[in-house]
Formats: C-alpha cells, structure tokens, sequence
C-alpha cells in the first residue's frame, strides 16, 4: 500500500533498499505514526518485535531525543507515540528512514497532512540536521518506477539529503522527466526545510523568546505538546491523597 497522491496525516513514504548479491533495489514503504497521553514514551514497533537493527532503533532514539530537545526543553514530555513500518515482516535496519520516521510523528502531533506524491530518504540527528545516506540513486529510482507506472502528475517526487546531490548518477528515463518537470528531486538540510515541502505549511522560525510564528507546523506542535502537559499535570492533581 503506497500512496502517490492525496495527503494523510501522521503517514509518509520512506525508501528502504532490498540487496541481493551485488544488487540493490529500492522497496518504498509506508510510515506510520501515532500519538497519545503518555509518560514521553516513544515506541518503535519494529524493536518491540526484535525486527529492528540496531542502527535503525538508534535512529529512532535520535529523532526522540530531538523531538523533546526542541519542543519540551521546560516542561515534562507527556507523550506516547508508535512509529512503525507497514507490511514489513524482515529486518529493517539503518538509520536511512529517521528523517522520514521525524515527518510523520511532526505531522500527527500538528494534525497536518503530508503529500502522499512525495517520498523521503535521509537520516536525522539530534540537532535537526539531516545527514547522507547509501544507495540514494536506487531509493529514487524505486519510487519514480511506481508513480511512473500509475502516470506521472507533476507533483510526485523524493526529498533527498543535500549531501547526497553530488552521489546522484540516475538513469536516464528519471532525468528526462525531472528535465520535463514531471518528477521532483529535492535536496533538504534540515527537518524543517522537509516538513515544509511535506504539508506545503512553513515550519516556523523560534524568536527570542522561543516561540513560533501563529499557525506554523513548529508552533502546532508545540502547542499540541503543551496540552498534553497540561493534561497530564491535571491528572496528577487530581490523583487522591
């Protein structure tokens, strides 16, 4: 089940790469997150049932760690959260699917959809950043392979690490259409820069006093993150002597 059109909350398209002997192929797969009331619990599903590599459950922790570093630097994070990764039933490892694990819990916490045209491949690290990854041209090859399959839109594309642009030796059916404007492949640095091409939303800038502009994606998740202190403070206060 992968989506190439339409925009859905709390779900993105990552790229993991399948290597047979000296080959290598992409398989998109579809990421899920979701979130509730909790004790700053991040729950990757995939560890849970010991398919997760250490590298990826790294990667997990790292996206954790930057998520209450940014959002609840002054307040208890009251968050339980599930990432997980769709039909998967093998090993998933590396650390290559953080950036796009980060998107779709951003994305559930902001109530804001993601374009479901787009897929993201990159690894993020505790301070936002996103780093490079192996076997970019394959990740961007697997995801054309599919959207061009289903007729290309114009809108469909991957989100790639700005460090990789310079790995990038395609073949030549996906330089055509991006020559054409009919595929997209963009290079992004940081969490924010992808989030915003993700919801078409900009992700908001902190001012002084650390707060983000009205109606940001940084702003609502915030915002949402504050609420569920709130409630969890209130429920604290009401616990019986």
């Amino acid at each position: 089940m992968i989506g190439t059109q339409g925009a859905v909350t709390g779900q993105v398209n990552g790229l993991a790469v399948i290597e047979l002997g000296g080959f290598a192929f992409a398989q998109p797969a579809r990421i899920t997150a979701t979130s509730r009331l909790g004790k700053g619990d991040l729950i990757n599903i995939e560890r849970e049932v010991k398919l997760s590599g250490a590298t990826h459950s790294k990667g997990v922790f790292i996206l954790s760690s930057f998520l209450a570093a940014r959002y609840a630097r002054n307040q208890p994070l009251a968050l339980s959260a599930s990432l997980v990764f769709e039909q998967s039933y093998g090993m998933i490892d590396g650390d290559s699917a953080s950036l796009a694990e980060l998107c779709a819990l951003l994305s559930n916490l902001a109530d804001v959809p993601i374009n479901q045209s787009l897929a993201v491949t990159g690894s993020i690290n505790q301070l936002g950043q996103v780093q490079a990854i192996g076997a970019v041209n394959e990740k961007i090859e697997g995801f054309f392979d599919i959207c061009n399959a289903r007729g290309l839109t114009g809108t469909q594309g991957v989100l790639i690490p700005a460090a990789n642009v310079q790995h990038l030796m395609l073949h030549r059916n996906v330089v055509d259409a991006a020559a054409a404007g009919q595929f997209h492949v963009y290079a992004v640095e940081n969490i924010d820069q992808a989030i915003t091409l993700l919801t078409g939303l900009p992700a908001g800038a902190a001012d002084a006093h650390g707060a983000y502009p009205e109606g940001s994606i940084n702003n609502r998740v915030a915002a949402r993150l504050t609420e569920l202190s709130t409630i969890s403070q209130s429920y604290q206060g009401n616990k019986p002597h």
